[in-house]
C-alpha cells in the first residue's frame, strides 16, 4: 500500500479548521472526518489560533503595523541574531504540557523546526508524528473504562485489564494505560510524594482538611471528566459550591486544555462572586499561571488535592456519578451542541429540582440562595 503522500495546507485552509474547532460544535473526530486532517493537527491549529488571538488586537494590527512587521521580518532574516532560540522559547515555552509545547512549534519560522524543538525540550521526530486517530473499537472501550473507573475509582490498568478480561475483552495493559491517559483518569489512592509539577507550575497545599464548611461560597471546587458521544468524545468542567452542591458555572470543550477552564472559572466569578478558597486537582490546567492567575488575582486562597486522593475533592467525584448515571450513559450524543443542550438540561434540573439527603432533602438551589444552617467536615 502507497504512503499517503505530506500535504501542505493553506494558511485560509488551518484557520476554517480552526474556527471550527473553536466553535465546538462537532467533536474532533467529526472535524477529522469532514475536512480529511488528523485530529491532532486540528487540536494543534486551535491551540494556535487560540494562542495567538490576542496579536490581532495589539501593536501591527493595522496596515502600517503590517507594514512595520514585514520590514522586521526581513531584517530578522538579513542578520539573524545569535538568542534566537531563547528568544523564540521564552516567547513560546510559557506551557509545560508536551501537547501544549508541540503547538508552538511554527514551520514558517526562521529558526529552523531542530532548534525550535531543542528549545521547547520535545523530540524533534514528534514533530513530524501523527498518531493513529481513535478507533471506533477504543471508543468503545473508553466508555466501558469510564464505568468500570466510576465504579471502581480505586482500579489501576492492571486491575481494569483483568476485569475486561473478564468480560472476554482481549486488550494488553499498556494499551489500557494509554486509553486511561487520553481520557485523563487514574487510580485514586494514597501515594508516594514521588510526582514533579510540570515546569513552571506550583503546587499548592489542601487547605481543607478539618476545615467546617458551613456557607455558600465558603469554599468552591472544580474538575474535569469525560464524556463518551457516539462518535467520539468530549471534556466536562464544572465549578461546585462544596457546601450546598450548587454547580455555579460548567462548559464542553473538545479538547482538554486550561483555556474552557479559565473561562469557566471566570463565568462562576462574573456569576456569583468569588469564593474565600478554590479547591482543583492538581492537573496541569489548574497549576498553570493562565488558571492560577485569575484566582490570584482576585484574593482567593489556591487549594489543591494531595496526588491521587479521590476524597480531598469528593463531591466533584459525586457530581459526576450522577452526572453519567442519571443523564450521560442513558443517551447517545450525535453531536456536541445536542451534548451541551442535553447536559445543560440535566444540570438545571440538578440545581433547581434534585433533592439531596446530605442537605435535609433541599435542593441546591435552595441551600445555595437560603443560606441554610449546614454542618460539616471536608
Amino acid at each position: 500500500m502507497s504512503r499517503r503522500a505530506r500535504r501542505n495546507h493553506t494558511p485560509a485552509f488551518k484557520a476554517k479548521v480552526a474556527l471550527a474547532a473553536v466553535k465546538g460544535d462537532r467533536t474532533l473526530a467529526q472535524l477529522a472526518e469532514q475536512f480529511d486532517v488528523h485530529p491532532n493537527q486540528i487540536a494543534s491549529w486551535k491551540a494556535q489560533l487560540e494562542g495567538g488571538a490576542a496579536d490581532v488586537f495589539g501593536p501591527g494590527g493595522g496596515q502600517a503595523g503590517r507594514a512595520t512587521c514585514r520590514r522586521r521580518e526581513v531584517a530578522a532574516r538579513q542578520d539573524r541574531r545569535a538568542d534566537a532560540g531563547e528568544r523564540f522559547f521564552r516567547r513560546s515555552a510559557q506551557q509545560g504540557r508536551p501537547a501544549e509545547r508541540k503547538a508552538m512549534i511554527d514551520r514558517t519560522h526562521d529558526l529552523p523546526i531542530a532548534r525550535q524543538a531543542e528549545a521547547l525540550n520535545i523530540s524533534r521526530g514528534s514533530v513530524y508524528y501523527l498518531p493513529r486517530p481513535v478507533s471506533p473499537k477504543d471508543l468503545a472501550l473508553m466508555r466501558r473504562l469510564d464505568r468500570l473507573h466510576l465504579e471502581l475509582p480505586f482500579a489501576g490498568s492492571r486491575m481494569l485489564r483483568g476485569l475486561l478480561a473478564a468480560e472476554g475483552c482481549k486488550i494488553g495493559r499498556r494499551h489500557v494505560k494509554t486509553l486511561m491517559r487520553r481520557m485523563g483518569i487514574e487510580a485514586l489512592y494514597r501515594r508516594p510524594h514521588t510526582t514533579k509539577p510540570e515546569p513552571g507550575h506550583k503546587i499548592y497545599p489542601y487547605l481543607l482538611r478539618g476545615m467546617e464548611i458551613t456557607r455558600p461560597n465558603q469554599v468552591w471546587a472544580m474538575d474535569i471528566t469525560y464524556i463518551p458521544m457516539a462518535r467520539g468524545f468530549v471534556y466536562l468542567a464544572a465549578v461546585l459550591d462544596w457546601a450546598t452542591r450548587r454547580v455555579l458555572s460548567w462548559r464542553l470543550s473538545i479538547t482538554m486544555e486550561a483555556a474552557f477552564c479559565v473561562a469557566t472559572l471566570e463565568d462562576a466569578l462574573a456569576r456569583h462572586g468569588k469564593p474565600e478558597i478554590f479547591n482543583t486537582d492538581q492537573g496541569s490546567q489548574f497549576t498553570g499561571a493562565a488558571f492560577t492567575g485569575v484566582l490570584a488575582g482576585n484574593g482567593i486562597a489556591i487549594s489543591m488535592d494531595g496526588r491521587g486522593a479521590w476524597r480531598d475533592n469528593v463531591f466533584v467525584e459525586r457530581l459526576w456519578r450522577s452526572v453519567k448515571y442519571e443523564e450521560v450513559y442513558l443517551r447517545a450524543y450525535d453531536s456536541v451542541s445536542e451534548a451541551r443542550v442535553s447536559i445543560g438540561r440535566y444540570l438545571d434540573f440538578y440545581n433547581r429540582r434534585r433533592p439531596h439527603s446530605s442537605l435535609d432533602g433541599s435542593t441546591p438551589d435552595q441551600a445555595y440562595f437560603t443560606s441554610l444552617p449546614i454542618r460539616m467536615a471536608a
